[in-house]
């Protein structure tokens, strides 16, 4: 499998990821009163799940391409 089908591939389960983070149901468990930091619950969770998606893009779109193989002929 090529570099650039791996990078396809886990770009897509980036986005599954960020799907499942940002569903009603996880969000939801974060929607309480309360304060970290003095940042609410809930803005904490959106900010830090959008800022590791991103991150992880990059990481992802910044990873370098295998050298080839050189064919050897015996």
């Amino acid at each position: 499998m090529t570099r650039d089908k791996i990078n396809g591939r886990r770009l897509v389960g980036l986005f599954l990821l960020g799907v499942l983070l940002f569903n009603f149901p996880l969000i939801q468990l974060f929607n309480r009163p309360g304060l970290v930091w003095g940042i609410p619950v809930l803005y904490l969770y959106l900010f830090s799940g959008w800022s590791l998606i991103i991150f992880l893009m990059l990481t992802i779109s910044r990873s370098r391409p295998e050298p080839p193989i050189a064919n050897q002929s015996d």
